[in-house]
Parts: C-alpha cells; structure tokens; sequence
C-alpha cells in the first residue's frame, strides 16, 4: 500500500452502503473516486464531494464493489484483470458471499459483507459514521493472500467497524438467519399489520416500541433483497422451516395452556438477547497473541476463523514479519478476558502462540 498520505480507494456503486464507504474513507484520509451505473447518481456525488471524480487510477489501493450481489463477481474479476499492482486490494459489501468468493480467483480478492444498514436510501442517505461499531465480515480463502487481509482489516478498522472471519459458506447459513429471514419476518408482520388495519384503522396508533423496533427494517430499500434472496436461498429457506417449528410449538402450547412452554420460550429469549455481544474495548483491555505461523496457503484463514468460532474480535492484525519462505509472525490484537482461551485454542491447532499482556 502507498503513504497514508496518498492511498486512492475507487468504489463501484454510490448507493446507500457505497457512498457510507467512500465518506468514511474520505473522513479518514483517502482520495476515494468512484462510479454508478446512474449518471445522475455519479453527478450528485461529485456535486456533494463524496468522490472527486470517476477515474480508476492504476495506482489505486483499494477497489470496493458496492453492486447487487449478482453483478459483483463479473465486476471484482475485470478490475483484477486490469490492475497490475500487486499490492490492490479488491472488496465487495453483497450480503451473500458462496457464489462471489468461488467465482473471484484471486489472492488480492477478500469478500466481505457490513451488517449495517439504514432505513434511508440510496446516496442521500450515506453517512461516513454508518459503520461505527458495526460488524464486518470477511469471507478468506486458501487463496486469500495475508498482505490482502491485513491490509483490509485495517482499513476496516480504521473506519469503525469491527472486523469477523468465517467461510463464506458459514457466512451464508449465518446470516440467513441473522439478517435476510428477519428481514423476511419484518416485512411478513407489516404486511399483516397494514392489511388489519384496513379494517381496524387504530391498530396503527396501537403500535408500540416493541413493533416499531421488530418492523423497522421494512422500511428498507426493497429493490436490493429479491438478488440477495434468491442467492442465498437454500440457507433462508431452512431457516424458515427451522421457524416455522418453534411457531407451529408456541401455536400448540397456547391451545393446550402449555404455560411452562410459553414460559421458557420467553426465559430462554431473553437470556440470549441479553448476550448479545456490544461491548466496546478500550485500549488498556487488549492483550496481545504473537502467532508463528507457516507458509502455507489458507494460514490466515484458519487464525480467523477460529477467532470467529470462538467468538474472539480481532481489533488489530499485523504482518510482523512477511509470511514468505519460512513464514512469519501474525501480532493479534484481542480481548484481554479472551486472550489466554483464543491463545490455547490456537496452539491446539498447531500454531506457537505468545502471549503478551
């Protein structure tokens, strides 16, 4: 990569995450250029100084695709082919992974997916902040060369977001049920809602908190999902029966007064919601992993993962020395609390782990 002084980022697509990714980079330093298939879309961005013009640089560091999941394989593999710098580092943000990452053969390629979002749409509503606390996944392979991912996951981190590695299979049958059957549920609910409320205008104004909160997300853009449905299908449709299960038991115990049933729904929902992870880290709780580790393909992609399995966050990755010949050092920034079972979990895999506090 080049000074931070001059790093260049070129985004394909200035809709709503698009555009986020080229505020957030321009608030931290990038020249960042970019270009839409709307020309009107393309005017109102340089009007609007969220890119300077639409010129791909040979030079340029960073190519983030920002397209409808179906267009980015064909869109990642014709950048790499005209991008002789060996050092670019190539992107997307699709919300299904699979077929991207087996289509996209090469090591400066890292899939990767934000779980952000806003009920706004399109460029005007990007904001540089929209991935301040978010979680953002990154789908590395055997291929996936460790230069690629370091470099990615700092700029990630740069940005404010925090940074998970899993298969990009894993990815797909996670985030089904964290992501695309939720926003099935939100739109399924609304629907319901609105068409009661046909008959009974006041359930409208009867909508609390709680309902606000579920169907929010439906009031998403529409226009991106049917790609995204119909590319993680089969991962969303057993999700859907997975809950068409629990629903099907709710709907028997409420005929058959199964209180303790209901009850232990409830208990076993809010427990799990109470987990979820939020916690913000200050630098004084990190402890530091220095990881040996081989030359050999898929290296890093196994320290990743089983970060992510382990639910450990990664907040800072570093190529100590170049993994090249003999191998090298990955210096791991990690969770305190967590550090001494992710070090463990590694050296049972293999690697020689140091711990420093």
């Amino acid at each position: 990569m080049t000074s931070p002084n001059s790093r260049h980022a070129h985004v394909v697509g200035l809709g709503l995450i698009g555009a986020s990714v080229a505020l957030a980079l321009k608030e931290t330093g990038w020249i960042v250029t970019g270009v839409d298939s709307d020309s009107a879309t393309v005017t109102s961005a340089i009007d609007g100084g969220v890119i300077t013009s639409t010129e791909l640089s040979p030079d340029v560091d960073l190519v983030v695709i920002a397209t409808p999941a179906g267009k980015v394989a064909k869109l990642a593999s014709e950048a790499l082919a005209t991008l002789a710098n060996p050092e670019v580092v190539v992107t997307d943000v699709a919300g299904v992974k699979g077929s991207i990452v087996a289509q996209v053969v090469d090591e400066r390629f890292l899939g990767g997916h934000p779980m952000a979002g806003s009920e706004l749409r399109g460029l005007s509503g990007a904001r540089a902040d929209l991935f301040q606390g978010s979680t953002w996944v990154l789908t590395p392979t055997d291929r996936t060369s460790p230069a690629t991912y370091s470099t990615l996951h700092g700029v990630l981190r740069e940005i404010g977001a925090n940074v998970v590695a899993v298969s990009a299979e894993d990815h797909d049958r996670l985030v089904a049920i964290a992501s695309h059957v939720p926003h099935l549920l939100a739109g399924s609910l609304m629907n319901e809602a609105s068409q009661v409320a046909e008959q009974d205008a006041v359930l409208l104004q009867l909508a609390a908190g709680g309902f606000r909160d579920m169907t929010r997300i439906a009031a998403g853009d529409p226009g991106i999902w049917p790609d995204i449905l119909f590319e993680n299908r089969d991962a969303i449709v057993r999700s859907l029966e997975a809950l068409e299960g629990r629903l099907k038991t709710l709907r028997e115990a409420l005929l058959d007064d199964g209180r303790d049933v209901i009850l232990e729904s409830l208990l076993n929902a809010a427990s799990a919601r109470r987990q979820l992870p939020g916690r913000a880290l200050s630098t004084e709780d990190l402890a530091y992993l220095r990881v040996k580790v081989s030359d050999e393909p898929g290296v890093l992609a196994r320290v990743t993962r089983s970060a992510s399995d382990l639910a450990v966050n990664i907040y800072d990755i570093e190529i100590a020395h170049g993994i090249e010949g003999t191998g090298g050092t990955l210096l791991l920034a990690v969770d305190a609390q967590q550090s001494q079972m992710f070090g463990e979990a590694l050296s049972s895999l293999g690697f020689q782990v140091a711990l420093e506090q």
